[in-house]
């Protein structure tokens, strides 16, 4: 027996522009019932789920992707927590909050992370499915009987629970408090652990500014600590990483742990698989249909529930929630793949003075079908590098060979656009796209062809990362320059941009050069490696290319942290600090992966 889930992205449904395919092919309607009609109120397509015959058609003939059915196994629709509405996202069973650990929640977007922070918050009473008429709390119990959500919910109906909360968009922080940091901490912070969390979290130069003028990263790690500072009994941090380098997350990782060994109850979703293994003490898995159907697995150690994710395969509940699994077999980092003559660019030591902030680079050069990677922590000169290569920016020592043409994706991405994403990327190409050897090659893979027509500022911070990839790659040029690529991308995509990148650029004879903190991300695309070191804010120094493990091996030894490989999916693993691995791998100088 199955249940039958029927979904309508209200987004992407446009009657107005198509011939109503779904209602016409539809095989039940056409038998005199009504199964696929027009709704009297949203002017949108409807679905009867409990005549719908699951065939599919309305779901191939929809020109706009509108339209999501699958047939579920039947015991689920017993395990139903929540439903939006008629055709809407529903949730299937809830992560189990545990007293003094961190469960990491690992899935895709639009999975269901928010609804299940909503209702353990106590935001959201669960209609366990029925939106129409809604369960009161004692039905909820019953459901719950026997489990240690029972007490969880009882608490919440008592108002016993308070739930201190770090939301995704950290902008809306600065929108919504018009002060300084300090005067913000001063506000929230009922532990009177301020000095401690600005120390760990390296916020003592940015506690006096007005929130409006600091960074994505110093404003993510004030939102991080205001969350800290709450005395309740719940915490929940959605993607503590973004903006910050690899330095700060570590800083971010430590006082997120720190609270769970004070005994409280602590959640994080995070898309930064080191970090999500450095902070864990489990993890839940969310799997489903993004916007359409969330599941939320049984509770699995760190180690093994990343392997299990990266695998696809649950196999305590014997459940296949992607057809492939994703292998770290990692880039070669060996010379001998670029034969010699093969450079795209050359560069002598360039040097960029500003007011209080100068930067010195050494030689290099970037060869053809190569994946550059540039890590270090932030206000180093990264992006001032890139910006130097792309010709966007002149040094004021040494000149860089103009003769190629390049592609820049910047750090920060403007979504202020009222224009449907396939104008955005037909500028960018120079033609049309529909039917392009671009489409085949680039879009597709990277699964764009669903949001052509959706304009840009509705598209999720996700979506128009992907779209901004997507618009850098499609331009005819030899060398792409790409900052951040990872920035709000969830695992799956992360994996999947990178080995993309990675095939593009051989295949095509391009080249590429990334910026990224996701150290799992830069050890699985790159061929070789920059590091930026010197002081934030003062002065940068970058090394010339080297070969991987060289840049790696000097990399985590600034960070005080060693590497090993998981003998099952080949990903890289933070050793625990001062475990047998980390002091025998400290003492040989063997940072990156035990040989």
């Amino acid at each position: 027996m199955t249940h039958r889930v029927a979904v309508l992205d209200q987004d992407l449904c446009q009657p107005q522009k198509c011939g109503l395919e779904c209602i016409k092919y539809c095989p039940v309607n056409k038998s005199g019932a009504e199964c696929v009609t027009i709704n009297e109120e949203s002017k949108k397509a409807q679905i009867d789920e409990d005549i719908c015959n699951g065939c599919g058609i309305c779901v191939k003939v929809c020109p706009f992707d509108a339209i999501t059915i699958v047939n579920l196994a039947s015991e689920l629709a017993e395990e139903k927590i929540h439903q939006y509405g008629t055709n809407s996202f529903r949730l299937y069973k809830l992560p189990t909050p545990r007293k003094g650990e961190v469960v990491g929640l690992l899935g895709r977007n639009g999975m269901g992370k928010s609804t299940v922070v909503n209702i353990l918050s106590g935001k959201l009473k669960p209609n366990l499915g029925r939106y129409e008429n809604p369960p009161e709390w004692d039905e909820i119990f019953k459901h719950y009987s026997g489990t240690e959500l029972k007490q969880h919910f009882q608490k919440i109906e008592q108002k016993q629970i308070r739930a201190s909360i770090k939301p995704q968009q950290i902008q809306h922080l600065a929108e919504a408090f018009d002060g300084t940091g300090n005067e913000l901490l001063d506000k929230y912070d009922e532990r009177g652990v301020t000095r401690e969390l600005v120390r760990e979290l390296g916020l003592q130069n940015s506690m006096e500014q007005s929130l409006k003028e600091l960074s994505g990263g110093e404003l993510q790690r004030i939102a991080v600590a205001v969350t800290a500072s709450k005395d309740t009994e719940f915490y929940f941090f959605d993607e503590p990483s973004s903006y910050n380098d690899v330095f700060q997350r570590i800083g971010v990782a430590r006082v997120i742990q720190g609270l769970a060994k004070i005994g409280k109850s602590v959640m994080v979703v995070e898309h930064d698989l080191t970090l999500l293994d450095f902070l864990s003490d489990y993890i839940e898995i969310l799997y489903g249909e993004p916007t359409a159907y969330g599941i939320v697995s049984n509770i699995l150690s760190t180690k093994i529930g990343i392997n299990v994710f990266l695998e696809g395969y649950l196999p305590n509940e014997n459940v296949r929630f992607r057809e492939k699994k994703f292998s770290m077999d990692v880039s070669s980092s060996s010379t001998d793949i670029f034969q010699e003559g093969s450079d795209i660019v050359n560069y002598p030591r360039l040097e960029k003075n500003f007011d209080s902030f100068s930067l010195s680079i050494e030689p290099g050069r970037v060869r053809k079908g190569e994946v550059l990677g540039i890590m270090g922590a932030n206000a180093l000169g990264k992006t001032t590098m890139m910006k130097m290569i792309a010709g966007v920016q002149k040094p004021d020592v040494g000149s860089i060979d103009k003769k190629i043409k390049i592609a820049y994706k910047p750090q920060y991405l403007q979504n202020d656009i009222d224009v449907e994403v396939m104008a955005l990327l037909e500028k960018a190409s120079g033609g049309p796209i529909e039917g392009s050897q671009e489409e085949e090659q680039i879009l597709d893979p990277l699964k764009i062809r669903k949001l052509y027509n959706k304009s840009v500022k509705n598209l999720s911070g996700g979506e128009l990362q992907k779209i901004a990839v997507a618009s850098c790659l499609i331009q005819k040029v030899d060398l792409y320059a790409l900052d951040e690529p990872s920035a709000f991308l969830d695992v799956e995509d992360r994996i999947a941009v990178a080995k993309f990148l990675q095939k593009f650029v051989r295949s095509f004879g391009k080249s590429a050069i990334i910026i990224d903190h996701d150290l799992q991300l830069m050890d699985l695309v790159s061929d070789s490696m920059i590091i930026f070191e010197g002081e934030s804010g003062k002065a940068g120094t970058a090394t010339s290319p080297m070969p991987k493990h060289e840049a790696m091996n000097r990399f985590l030894k600034s960070l005080d942290m060693t590497f090993r490989r998981d003998e099952k999916s080949l990903r890289p693993r933070v050793n625990k600090i001062e475990s047998r691995l980390d002091k025998e791998q400290k003492t040989s100088g063997n940072f990156y992966y035990k040989h």
